[in-house]
């Protein structure tokens, strides 16, 4: 490594590469982020639902301690990452401790949803059945054949996007330095990765590169099969509508199941109305298709039948980074060198700030922190490879497909 090179390369610019970055920096370290256009990526798609509770799956139990640990970061971590930015206090990055209410319309939906409260009551979350007539009260604007929901007062919500911009802020006034080029792969030298390789052939050094490139991440150059992260592309699309001002619309944030799809509605102080859920294996496209634009417009209108009056502001599509077990890649690869902070899934605003500090711990220390060790990328290490539970000799994690 030259002399000028940084401690820390992050090939990255999107939520989880930034607070990587802008933490590291804070540990004294000498960070660069890659990319062509930082603050870009899947958080600025996302409806910023910090959902530990309602986004809680069956064999997830393990992802459920790490999602709690950080949502109980985001009060402090808000305030914190908008007095480093120079704005304010957490509201104006849209943090919001509104609480969550999640409903059912049929029979069908009420019983999936009383299989989610057993659940959940199972692993000792807080979360309260109501009655249908219970969530018109918390919610006037619902439909009248809303049977049942629950109430969770600890699923909380932010607006990704003025975090990515205060993240940029904070991490350049801590002294990250940022490339503003595409990486091509990364590049190694005596048994170890050893930086990143740009579009334009030019190769940056480095002490240690950090893998945050999202769904991209698996498909970089130079990456050693043992060591390429176990990431697929998984499509979302989202709608923005605008709610009038003055008028009472929605308090909290709303998620249901109609008739077995899933819908969420995230109304921001801003007036802002967030509609997704639409989760799409159809590789590297990100087109608005016309099709999810119905689904969402249809499911949500079911739910709240005055939205279909607002004014449709923004249609748009991301890639959610997932995982087979839809858990994150937290740490090194196995590979000298190289390391891992992506595959977030549904859960990359939620586990932003836990997923900083943990990096940032690991990069200036050298250690694994106990919490990110079951979140080790070389659990999907092939067999054969020195790694313990990986998968079979030759078998990739997910097909490589051609995209951008």
């Amino acid at each position: 490594m030259g002399a000028g090179a940084p401690d820390v390369l992050v090939i990255g610019g999107g939520i989880i590469g930034l607070v990587v970055a802008w933490r590291a920096a804070e540990r004294g370290l000498r960070v660069t982020v890659v990319d062509p256009e930082p603050g870009g990526g899947a958080a600025g798609v996302a409806a910023g639902m910090l959902a530990a509770v309602t986004e809680l799956h069956h064999g997830e139990e393990e992802l459920l301690g790490l999602n709690l640990a950080s949502a109980a970061l985001w009060p402090a971590f808000a305030e914190e990452l908008a007095d480093a930015a120079g704005q304010g206090d957490g509201s104006a990055l849209g943090y919001r401790r509104c609480g969550t209410l999640a409903v059912a319309l049929d029979s069908d939906d009420r019983a999936e949803l009383r299989e989610l409260h057993a659940l959940q009551t199972r692993c000792g979350l807080d979360a309260r059945w109501l009655t249908g007539r219970e969530c018109r009260r918390l919610e006037p604007m619902l439909a009248p054949g809303v049977r049942g929901g629950l109430r969770v007062e600890g699923d909380h919500q932010v607006d990704p996007r003025p975090v990515m911009d205060a993240l940029l802020v904070a991490a350049q006034r801590a002294g990250v330095v940022f490339t503003r080029r595409e990486a091509r792969g990364v590049w190694s030298a005596s048994g170890r990765v050893a930086g990143a390789v740009l579009d334009d052939g030019t190769r940056l050094g480095a002490g240690r590169v950090v893998l945050a490139a999202g769904s991209r991440s698996g498909r970089l150059e130079g990456v050693p099969e043992e060591a390429r992260p176990a990431v697929r592309p998984v499509k979302g699309q989202v709608l923005r509508l605008r709610m009038p001002a003055g008028v009472p619309f929605l308090s909290r944030t709303v998620r249901a199941v109609v008739r077995g799809s899933h819908v969420y509605l995230v109304p921001r102080e801003s007036g802002e109305l967030v509609i997704g859920a639409t989760s799409e294996e159809q590789g590297w496209d990100t087109t608005v298709t016309a099709g999810g634009v119905y689904e969402l417009l249809r499911d949500a209108h079911e739910l709240v039948p005055g939205l279909t009056e607002l004014p449709l502001v923004e249609a748009v599509a991301g890639l959610r980074p997932g995982t087979p077990d839809n858990a994150p890649l937290l740490g090194e690869t196995g590979t000298p060198g190289l390391l891992v902070a992506g595959g977030h899934h549904r859960n990359g605003v939620l586990l932003a700030p836990i997923t900083g500090e943990l990096m940032a711990e690991h990069l200036a220390t050298g250690t694994a922190p106990e919490r990110a060790r079951p979140f080790s990328p070389e659990r999907f290490a092939p067999v054969g490879a020195g790694v313990p539970g990986g998968r079979t000799a030759g078998e990739a994690p997910y097909p490589i497909e051609e995209g951008p």
